[in-house]
Order: C-alpha cells, then structure tokens, then sequence
C-alpha cells in the first residue's frame, strides 16, 4: 500500500468515526441525552440544513412583497404601469397613423392630386355582374352608383348609420349660381366653379365638422368640412370664413362668403368639391345650382 493510500485510508476513518454528543446538566452532572454521529453525518445534515433554508429562503422572497424591497427589483406596481404604459403608446401610435392618413387624404384633397388605382371603390365593389345588367337599360351615373355601393355597404353592417343616412339624404346646395366650369376627370377639375356675386353666403351643405379653414396661396380662403358615411365637401376662393377648424356646424349654416380670392381664380365664383372615401364625385349628380 503506497502513501496516498494510506493517507486516503485514514481520512476516511477519522470521516467515519463514531462520536458520542451528551447533554448535561451544568449543575447536577445529569446526563439528559445522548446523540451518535460522525463528521459524515455533520456534513450531510448540515449540507441538508443549508439547502432547506436557503429554498424557504427563495420562495419567500419570490412569491411574495419581500422581493420589493431587494435594491434595484421593480416593484409590481411600477410593472403595472409598464404594461399600461405599453398598450397606451400602442394606441397612441395606431391613432397617429390614422391621422396621419387622413391629413394626406386632405392634403390630395387641396392639391388635388389622387389616384384611381388606390381608390376604395374598385369595379368589384361595385358588382360588375349588376353593372353589366343595368348598362343593357339605362347608362347609369358613375357616382351614383358609387355612392350606392357605399351606402348599400354601410347598411350592411351598422343599422344606425343606415338612420343617419334617412336623416342626410337631403343636402342644401351650397349656393346657387350659373355653372361656369363643369367637373372633368380628364381635366384633373373635381369641382364645379358656380359663378356668384361678391359676398353670395356659402351655406354647409350637411350636418358635419370643419376640419380645414385656412388661407391658401392658390385658392384662397378654403373651408372643408367632413361629414357622416366618408363624405367630405370643400369651398374655394371664399373672400372670408365664418367657421374655424373643429367647429360644428349643421346643414344649411352659413360658412362663408364668396369671393375672388387665390392666384387660380377667374372672378367672383365659389369652387365646390365633393368626395367619398377619397374619391371625387360630380357635385351637378347631386345638386342643382341652377336659380331657375
């Protein structure tokens, strides 16, 4: 048996070692008990011990408000308001986003620049099948039958927009006049300019809100308003506006007064437009300007 034996040997017999623990009393010598062990013994039960303590220790501090008070731990209260923090900046981006499309709706609007192709209204919607059976008849209106399909699809869905739709159907012509220059798609004109006289009131042509009501150096003083199921109306070289951005305004009310303002103006008349959806409709399909 080499040395290293030997020394293993004996570490292992002083590990192995009975010992004998009494409890005595300190005054009358009484043995009051005794307990058996070794080292072995020690290390394991202490080795136990210390791995019980330290779990009670854990869960304690995890599954339950103790853990709140360990430096540099979040405290439940302060996560709550990460989470509430999280779903508000999620609702606050989804709100801008569609403000923002819907000022590059308005800006379309004013610099009248649109696209046909990105136009929600496409042939499908519309129903090819029921516009080839109607062609047979009678050659219906473009913008009647958008408006129908809208309209129709709103009904669909929501019984209340379809009372509001009863309470709109009739509009006020917004003024009346001798029609200058007709609406042209092939010309980019999505307007009609009705010719009037100095200061001739503007009237709203339904119940709605003004979103838009400004100088602009092309038209002059504009004034638009967005109004119920997507539509939207917009007047043109007004000499001046009775109504700001945000207020409301009913059908009839008088909005502002025609003018000859803006570098594009050709005299005294009110350029009126009408949108659904962003999509421009012929403001003559739904009107009559005429005094007559």
């Amino acid at each position: 048996m080499n040395e290293e034996e030997k020394k293993s040997k004996k570490l292992w017999q002083k590990l192995l070692a009975p010992y004998l623990l009494m409890v005595i009393n300190e005054e009358t010598f009484e043995e009051r008990a005794q307990i058996r062990t070794s080292k072995v013994k020690i290390i394991i039960v202490s080795i136990f011990l210390l791995t019980l303590f330290s779990g009670i220790i854990f869960t304690t501090i995890s599954y339950t408000p103790l853990k709140e008070f360990i430096p540099g731990y979040d405290s439940s209260e302060l996560r709550k308001k990460a989470v509430q923090n999280l779903f508000l900046t999620d609702s606050l981006i989804t709100i801008y986003d569609q403000n923002i499309k819907y000022l590059n709706s308005v800006r379309k609007v004013l610099t009248e620049d649109i696209s046909y192709e990105d136009s929600e209204f496409s042939e499908k919607e519309i129903g090819k099948q029921n516009l080839k059976k109607t062609s047979k008849l009678i050659s219906p209106v473009v913008e009647d039958s958008l408006l129908r399909a809208f309209v129709s699809q709103q009904d669909k869905y929501s019984p209340i927009l379809s009372e509001e739709l009863k309470i709109n159907t009739f509009l006020f012509p917004p003024v009346k006049g001798t029609v200058t220059q007709p609406f042209d798609l092939n010309k980019s004109h999505f307007a009609v300019d009705v010719a009037v006289e100095e200061n001739t009131p503007i009237k709203n042509i339904a119940d709605g809100i003004v979103v838009f009501s400004e100088w602009t150096a092309e038209t002059g003083f504009v004034i638009i308003i967005k109004h119920n199921l997507g539509l939207l109306s917009i007047y043109k070289h007004n000499s001046s506006l009775n109504k700001k951005q945000g207020d409301i305004v009913s059908a009839g009310e008088v909005i502002a007064m025609a003018g000859n303002t803006g570098e594009y103006t050709t005299g005294f008349h009110l350029h009126f437009e009408l949108w659904i959806d962003d999509y421009p409709m012929d403001p003559q399909n739904f009107f009559n300007f005429s005094n007559k």
